[in-house]
């Protein structure tokens, strides 16, 4: 699977939310706001699976067509990897 630059980027940018969650922690900063932050990092986690698996599907399922494949058994393993993510 080729990851572009976007996938990359927001990886990036949950990374910096980490380390910023880590130094609100080392600051002993008021348990709302780091739970605030950690929310926020895991629905940037939550969406950056999603872009994964609907990329490496749309690439699979023109794969799996253009060698006169059955789409259907990708779709649901994609469904899966989406489910097991949460």
């Amino acid at each position: 699977m080729d990851y572009n630059d976007q996938m990359k980027n927001r990886v990036k940018r949950i990374e910096g939310q980490l380390r910023g969650i880590l130094k609100m922690m080392e600051e002993n900063k008021d348990c709302k706001e780091v739970i605030t932050q950690l929310s926020a990092a895991r629905t940037a986690i939550d969406r950056t699976i999603g872009v994964v698996v609907s990329s490496n599907l749309v690439e699979c399922v023109r794969t799996a067509e253009e060698n006169g494949h059955n789409t259907e058994e990708l779709v649901i393993e994609a469904v899966n990897l989406l489910v097991k993510s949460r």
